[in-house]
């Protein structure tokens, strides 16, 4: 459930129409600050809020846009560059050596678990699986754009995958791992 809320503004201005693109990147601007501020009040520090700090500032930008010129090229390329936005922040936060998901894992993970080299390495393994998965649906979603299809069923379809999968693989790796530690 968290990597719902985490990603809530980029479902958010997945779903408000294509036609109305300012105020999806509004409503999403308004979910990400309310996210974090939110995740804030519960105690996650900014290490669990990287994903959520990189939305917000993406929003800010495309609203910026989309209201100064409604019908910037920006436009149909949002779902690409929010894809390839993602892609980025995530592989930051494995540059750094900081994956994105070590803030989402330690929300429910004991406190002692947190600086074992296991725990950091699936977490950086995870975060490599959406940043690929990022970065692929990025690409896809250019293609599609360049064709005249930026804002059309398929698109939907690939933005859709682009999340679904990385978590089934999230939630098929971590009982994988679990299931080995039982065995221990």
């Amino acid at each position: 459930m968290s990597y719902l809320r985490t990603f809530l503004p980029w479902i958010v201005f997945a779903v408000v129409p294509s036609a109305q693109w300012q105020w999806g990147a509004l409503a999403a601007l308004a979910a990400a600050v309310a996210v974090a501020a939110q995740q804030r009040r519960e105690g996650a520090g900014p290490d669990a809020l990287i994903i959520e700090i990189g939305s917000a500032v993406f929003f800010a930008a495309l609203a910026g846009i989309a209201f100064a010129d409604p019908g910037s090229a920006v436009h149909g390329y949002s779902a690409a560059l929010s894809s390839a936005t993602l892609a980025l922040i995530a592989a930051g936060s494995l540059l750094v050596r900081r994956p994105f998901t070590l803030g989402i894992a330690k929300r429910t993970t004991p406190r002692e678990v947190w600086g074992l080299r296991p725990f950091v390495r699936a977490n950086t393994v995870i975060t490599g699986a959406w940043t690929a998965a990022f970065a692929l649906t990025a690409g896809a979603l250019a293609v599609l754009a360049h064709a005249g299809q930026g804002h059309s069923t398929a698109a939907t379809a690939v933005q859709a995958a682009g999340f679904v999968l990385p978590m089934l693989f999230t939630s098929r790796y971590v009982a994988s791992l679990q299931t080995k530690a039982g065995a221990r």
